[in-house]
């Protein structure tokens, strides 16, 4: 039977010893392993720009929205104050007080006997200041433009000539309640007053017996 003899088995038994050495396949292991973690950082990152650069866009847009936003409040809160100066001035204008329609209501309102010889319309008005409107959150709380009041009262100064001078005054001051524009214009409490009358006295001016008397009308209140 033959001999082989193998020269070589020293060397490759050292070789195969080497490759078997747990030091070199720990190193090759955490190579591999940071090849790992160096790939998923560089994921992570690239994932961090695209966020960054998805966030930067949505801060933009909600700028753009704040800005847009602002806007139209401030829009609203002039569009508000237009309306209440145009309401204002509408109502000024339909509801001024018109002294020829008072002097005509006067001329459909006679009573035989009874004169007028004396009016007065006092007129008084007590202003409301202005407030502005405002921002109050997400919604805007409107102001009120500058408000007056207007107070009238008609004093009116008569006499009575009537056969019985002063029984007519009664008459006078109904005829004038009764009336369609005092019933609209005046106040519902006590609308005409007869604030006094004097005795019967002789006029200077006709040589009769008469009765002077005032009769007093409130209006009612109007805001403006």
């Amino acid at each position: 039977m033959p001999i082989r003899l193998n020269l070589l088995a020293e060397s490759q038994a050292a070789e195969e010893q080497r490759r078997k050495d747990p030091v070199k396949r720990a190193i090759w292991a955490a190579a591999l392993l940071i090849a790992i973690v160096l790939a998923w950082a560089s994921s992570l990152q690239l994932k961090a720009i695209v966020s960054n650069s998805a966030l930067g866009s949505v801060a933009a847009e909600m700028n753009t929205c704040t800005n847009e936003y602002k806007q139209v409040v401030e829009m609203q809160k002039k569009t508000g104050d237009m309306t209440q100066k145009l309401t204002a001035l509408q109502a000024l204008s339909t509801n001024r007080f018109l002294n020829g329609t008072l002097l005509n209501a006067l001329q459909q309102t006679t009573v035989e006997n009874v004169q007028f010889v004396h009016l007065r319309l006092n007129q008084t008005y007590q202003i409301a200041e202005e407030t502005k409107a405002k921002t109050n959150g997400s919604s805007v709380v409107p102001g009120s433009p500058a408000k007056v009041t207007e107070k009238l009262v008609l004093t009116l100064d008569g006499n009575d000539s009537s056969p019985n001078p002063g029984e007519q005054v009664a008459r006078m001051k109904d005829t004038i309640t009764s009336y369609s524009y005092f019933q609209e214009k005046l106040d519902n409490t006590n609308p005409v007053l007869w604030k006094n009358s004097s005795s019967p006295q002789i006029s200077p001016d006709t040589g009769k017996a008469i009765v002077t008397f005032t009769l007093e009308c409130r209006y009612t209140e109007k805001t403006r």
